[in-house]
């Protein structure tokens, strides 16, 4: 080989290793892209499916689902992850908020549990961060639908388990008519086989199918109001209708008062959030992992009565939510009646390759409107 040769070869892997070296620098965010990978400052896709946002003492946390590379399933195999930012397009790795436990497949959450949509309140008369999630116990499918809580002293954890459950066991709903408030006429229900009632049956009787045990909670959310009160909305009733339920000062448990909204509309992944004065809401159609077109609603009172109103989503592929479900909606801090819509774009087949799709929330009066953005920043807000 001659000189001149060699030298080009050296050249050659020089550039090579500092393109290596390149490729392993973390990224700079400085906008957001719906849909596309999302580095965290180790240069690894954010690992924070069906999330929620924290707030606090200047800084955001993000809380989701930790999926595990090739796992077709749904299956926590680590827990709920955390990452931290102070403009919400840099995220810091910090690490497992909430373990699962692994050598006692009897736990709660055991390793192999179902634990899906964490999402973090503090609590200011405790000074505890309380997590709430939706649980399926460990090889029992989607048959449990309990509520769980853990609590932590710093927002990164470790949070603690504390209990898992069902809901409001022999409580009636506060707006259920008091005529229905018997189990005297209660006949039993059939078994569901699509996402709509079986014919001649009320959603009253669905209701009163879980009433001595406790009512089925699965995709859900927390909201804190302005005075303090903080609720847990969850699709309940084989996702038949949703429960807006009170929790207790502490947040940790539900003082059993509650309301039943959107009866039979089968409804899942609900987001919330007040803007005005009034309480809006953002949800799915039940179709599993396939995406469907969003639906909307808005409110007087958390407590309702809610008025639904049209997809929210205008433009290409509207009708699929653009590809992704709701997770939560974040309130921008600085920039008051702003709020940014936070979805999935789920991936069932390999779940940890699942993207975010963030978009900024557009009112049209009452109506809430989603534009598609392949790049967007908070100053366009």
């Amino acid at each position: 080989m001659t000189n001149t040769m060699k030298s080009l070869l050296a050249l050659c892997l020089f550039c090579g290793a500092g393109a290596v070296s390149t490729a392993e620098t973390p990224v700079r965010h400085t906008s957001f892209k719906p849909g596309e990978i999302w580095t965290d400052n180790n240069g690894v896709h954010i690992n924070a499916h069906g999330g929620g946002i924290l707030y606090d003492k200047g800084t955001y946390y993000w809380y989701g689902e930790h999926k595990v590379e090739g796992d077709a399933g749904n299956r926590a195999q680590v827990g709920v992850h955390c990452y931290s930012s102070r403009d919400l397009y840099n995220w810091k790795d910090e690490g497992i908020a909430l373990k699962v436990v692994e050598g006692d497949n009897s736990h709660p959450i055991a390793k192999g549990c179902i634990l899906e949509r964490p999402k973090v309140v503090y609590n200011k008369k405790t000074k505890k961060y309380v997590m709430w999630f939706h649980l399926e116990l460990r090889g029992k499918g989607y048959g449990s639908a309990y509520a769980g809580v853990a609590t932590a002293t710093k927002p990164t954890g470790p949070f603690t388990f504390l209990k898992a459950g069902r809901v409001n066991p022999g409580k009636w709903p506060l707006n259920m008519d008091k005529k229905d408030q018997t189990m005297k006429t209660f006949k039993g229900v059939p078994g569901l086989t699509s996402s709509a009632l079986p014919e001649g049956v009320r959603s009253e009787d669905m209701f009163k199918k879980d009433f001595e045990k406790g009512q089925m909670s699965r995709d859900m959310t927390i909201f804190v109001d302005d005075d303090g009160k903080a609720y847990h909305i969850y699709s309940s009733e084989e996702n038949s209708t949703t429960h807006i339920a009170e929790l207790t000062p502490d947040y940790t448990e539900h003082t059993g008062k509650f309301v039943r909204v959107f009866p039979g509309r089968f409804m899942e992944a609900p987001a919330i959030f007040k803007h005005k004065g009034k309480y809006y809401f953002i949800a799915s159609g039940c179709t599993g992992w396939a995406p469907n077109a969003a639906r909307s609603a808005v409110a007087p009172r958390i407590a309702g009565p809610w008025t639904e109103l049209k997809n929210p989503c205008v433009g290409p592929k509207a009708g699929s939510t653009f590809g992704g479900q709701s997770t939560y909606i974040l309130p921008v801090q600085g920039k008051p009646g702003k709020f940014i819509f936070m979805a999935d774009i789920w991936r069932p087949q390999n779940a940890i390759d699942g993207r975010y799709m963030w978009l900024p929330i557009q009112f049209d009066g009452d109506q809430i409107k989603l534009e598609w953005k392949d790049e967007w920043k908070l100053e366009d807000m």
